[in-house]
């Protein structure tokens, strides 16, 4: 290339600023999963009981997916308007209507059937898309809108 020659043109792929997280995981990246977001939902605003329980809740989605989604997922998650969102997908077999449709608490005996029923109890929203090629789960928490600072008249 000479210097006459003009440079070839670049692309460039803007970074979503909303976007916080997005990862493939299986068993071996749970925890260190987990704690990432912990650390992304708390630095975008969710504190105390809310943040414990929504990491619960995405703890439990992709606990699912190792577990019954074909031992591996990915997880996104993002800051929407006024609210987080975690969305996990696997390539499983899917869920049943009936698994979907049952809303009621899983007996205290039960040993399994919590997962999808803890991730909708802890969150705000959840929505499920499943098929023969998987399952796509999207939770959502409302953020506390953050005080406006406002200067005093004096």
């Amino acid at each position: 290339m000479t210097n006459a020659e003009p440079p070839a043109p670049r692309t460039v792929v803007p970074i979503e600023p909303s976007l916080l997280i997005a990862e493939a995981f299986d068993q071996a990246q749970v925890t260190e999963l987990r704690h990432s977001v912990t650390s992304c939902s708390h630095a975008a605003g969710l504190t105390g009981q809310r943040l414990d329980d929504f990491v619960l809740a995405v703890n439990e989605l992709i606990t699912n997916a190792v577990r019954h989604g074909g031992g591996q997922g990915r997880l996104r998650l993002w800051r929407g308007p006024g609210e987080l969102v975690c969305e996990v997908a696997d390539h499983g077999q899917g869920i049943s209507v009936r698994q979907l449709s049952d809303r009621a608490r899983p007996a205290p005996d039960t040993a399994g059937g919590w997962g999808l029923w803890l991730a909708r109890e802890l969150s705000d929203t959840m929505a499920v898309e499943t098929g023969e090629a998987g399952t796509i789960v999207r939770i959502t928490t409302a953020l506390a809108a953050r005080p406006v600072a406002h200067p005093t008249d004096d």
